[in-house]
């Protein structure tokens, strides 16, 4: 009973921060390596080779830096902003199923970390909303103008852009009829994947996604050319560490859902019929899950190096004259479309 409720999971955590934080490193990599190809340089090339090591450099350079808080500053929310951005960034992934059930020890394990939570969707709705906690306090906290500027900028953004993330899930959940992640994705069998009978939805979904992420071209909060380093420009060290690492866990994030969403999640088409064993199945589904998210997370550094920024007036334009709307016409087709089929 113990092992159950404490030890299982309690090793799923363990191994899903470790798998972040090592895809965190991956990602940092590729996303310098990639923004070099599209620019026309070369990238890291001198910590190891090909410089793969350059990002496990820049986590101990971090690590080792000295934390300067300045003396206007409140320094215990100045300390707790950062905390609360990652903590918020890993919870959320506690419903996203990763793979089918595994055996291991003659026990069947679940691949996610809180299997069976019926209301999947709204606590990723709830995890995703309490983000802007961590971001507004620590431009408040900083005492600095910039800063709060950027706070004030996120909060704004967030809060216009989830609006149109749950009007674009509404659509998900009515051709579903459920809120569990793991049953969302049994729906999805074959080639039902969500996408198709949600085009407006997905798409709708993607662009909240790179807004609620504060990716380019909606990284308005920390724009370099207004604010110098927006809500963490006060912050060096292993806080700043923290926000960097953070921005990218949840980009993870985000690439999950849309993948448990819309893509059919850990399922390839098909794949129960070539008669392979649960085990071999699940790590073909864990595979497959990560394949997905890999394809997404390149598309999301491939816009962030392509599109310019948007002004604050047009993102604003855009959250609440165009996105909202279209998740209210999504809706409404995706109705009248469960009434004629």
């Amino acid at each position: 009973m113990i092992v159950d409720l404490l030890v299982i999971p309690l090793i799923k955590i363990l191994i899903i921060i470790g798998i972040i934080l090592t895809t965190v490193i991956m990602l940092v990599y590729a996303e310098r390596r990639i923004s070099a190809f599209i620019q026309g340089r070369y990238g890291p090339n001198r910590v190891g080779p090909f410089g793969l090591f350059q990002a496990v450099a820049d986590v101990l350079k971090l690590i080792l830096k000295e934390d300067v808080v300045p003396k206007a500053a409140s320094k215990f929310f100045h300390s707790l902003a950062p905390i609360i951005s990652l903590t918020v960034a890993l919870v959320t992934l506690a419903v996203v199923p990763f793979g089918s059930r595994i055996f291991i020890f003659g026990k069947e394990i679940d691949l996610m970390v809180a299997p069976g939570v019926n209301i999947g969707v709204l606590y990723i709705l709830a995890m995703s909303s309490l983000g802007v906690y961590g971001i507004t306090l620590s431009g408040w906290a900083s005492n600095n103008k910039y800063s709060l500027l950027g706070g004030l900028r996120s909060t704004a953004q967030m809060i216009s852009y989830e609006i149109s993330m749950g009007l674009a899930i509404i659509g998900v959940i009515m051709m579903t009829g459920s809120l569990q992640l793991d049953e969302i994705v049994r729906m999805q069998e074959g080639w039902k994947w969500n996408f198709i009978f949600q085009p407006i939805g997905f798409i709708t979904f993607i662009i909240a996604a790179f807004a609620e992420t504060n990716r380019l071209p909606f990284d308005l909060p920390e724009a370099e050319a207004e604010l110098v380093g927006g809500f963490h420009t006060e912050y060096s060290g292993l806080k700043f560490g923290m926000f960097f690492l953070a921005e990218y866990a949840n980009m993870i994030t985000a690439s999950a859902l849309i993948t448990t969403l819309y893509l059919g999640g850990y399922r390839l088409p098909y794949i129960e019929y070539f008669g392979f064993s649960q085990n071999t199945l699940a790590i073909i589904h864990v595979v497959t899950f990560f394949v997905k998210i890999s394809l997404i997370m390149f598309f999301m550094i491939w816009v962030r190096w392509t599109l310019p920024r948007f002004r604050y007036d047009q993102l604003m334009n855009i959250g609440w004259k165009v996105m909202i709307p279209l998740g209210l016409l999504n809706i409404f087709i995706t109705g009248i479309g469960l009434i004629i089929f």
